[in-house]
């Protein structure tokens, strides 16, 4: 039974990079076996404009009958003058809440080939390996009411409201234990129980899950302390798991540990493993058209794909793997460059880690 993958490829670098991932696509569909049909459509300031809208009905008709979604990268400055309900962002949010992705996974993994890209000590670091796991359609970023009012005095508030349900809790909790058995069995539960109601809510559920799986080691802990903890000793995190908000700031403090977040693959899944697969990088439309972005993030994002969203595991490895070589071979984009390496561009990049993947013979 062929999968139909669609492909988002956004706007900024998200052609070029993405470009570099369907080459790793096709060649394991070519050569490897995996049975796989692409469809490509437009989102983001793209589709704005072409059909004015960031996530025209088109795209989100063959979004909903894929069974993976690749995204390159959406917004750049040309957009933000724009209306927020049209901007490209909103294509983002829409595909999230429209097709129920709640659970976005962002691994941060130091390649030992890039420690010395880390703004940290590399003792801090070298071996690193987390799992965040964000709720991505609930918490204060869709809770309701929100806005800005005129108070008597004139004056005006802005509102916001964090909100969670039980049920949405216990989803995402369970996702963060599933995770955690094929991992290193340790969930951390990131929370301000401390102080906020909803998040006192949202730590008793956590327990009452955690009971369900007596295998795995669950832990608490204040936001505060986690994004302080991240920078002291991040190699106590096993996986970590967040609202939304939490999720969102925590995430980019983890991506900045491994040195790169040209690196950085992230996924968003629904209740039945189909997701979105995207890097954790923006549209970085200052260099856009220049083939110096780094696709490795991208191509990372299809090894994910395989192993959560399309049951290929052994494919998976073999794109890590291929990954893995060329930082080996000292192939370096300009985001990843160190004294002593191969300057490449995005297209040498992506050419490279198919030649390594051609030359897999597939064993450990």
């Amino acid at each position: 039974m062929s999968k139909n993958i669609l492909i988002l490829p956004g706007d900024g670098i998200g052609p070029e990079i993405v470009h570099e991932a369907v080459k790793v696509l096709a060649t394991l569909r070519d050569h490897h076996g995996l049975d796989v049909e692409l469809d490509e459509a437009l989102v983001g300031g793209a589709a704005y404009d072409a059909a004015g809208h960031p996530l025209p009905e088109a795209t989100l008709a063959l979004a909903r009958e894929a069974d993976a979604i690749l995204l390159g990268a959406v917004g750049g400055p040309k957009w933000e003058p724009l209306e927020i309900s049209v901007r490209p962002e909103k294509g983002l949010l829409g595909l999230r809440s429209e097709l129920g992705l709640f659970a976005n996974l962002r691994p941060a993994i130091l390649y030992p080939q890039l420690a010395d890209a880390s703004t940290l000590k590399p003792e801090v670091v070298s071996g690193l390996d987390i799992m965040i796991v964000r709720e991505l359609t609930g918490g204060i970023y869709f809770g309701q009411p929100r806005g800005v009012r005129e108070l008597e005095n004139g004056e005006r508030e802005g509102f916001n409201t964090l909100v969670y349900r039980e049920s949405e809790i216990e989803r995402i909790m369970k996702v963060a234990m599933e995770i955690a058995g094929k991992r290193g069995g340790r969930v951390c539960s990131v929370d301000k129980a401390n102080v906020l109601e909803c998040t006192e809510l949202w730590r008793e559920v956590a327990i009452r899950i955690g009971r369900d799986h007596p295998e795995i080691e669950l832990s608490h802990m204040y936001v505060d302390n986690a994004a302080m903890q991240l920078v002291r000793a991040p190699k106590q995190f096993d996986v970590m798991v967040t609202t939304n908000m939490f999720g969102d700031i925590l995430s980019d403090c983890a991506a900045m540990l491994t040195g790169s977040i040209g690196m950085l693959p992230s996924a968003s899944l629904d209740e039945n493993g189909r997701g979105m697969y995207e890097p954790i990088h923006g549209s970085a439309p200052d260099i856009a058209g220049q083939g110096v972005a780094n696709p490795l993030a991208t191509i990372l994002s299809v090894a994910m794909m395989l192993r959560y969203s399309l049951n290929e595991g052994e494919l998976a490895d073999r794109v890590e793997r291929a990954v893995e070589q060329v930082l080996d071979d000292g192939l370096r984009t300009p985001d990843i460059l160190s004294p002593g390496a191969t300057e490449v561009g995005t297209e040498a990049m992506g050419d490279a880690v198919v030649t390594a993947l051609l030359q897999d013979p597939g064993h450990h």
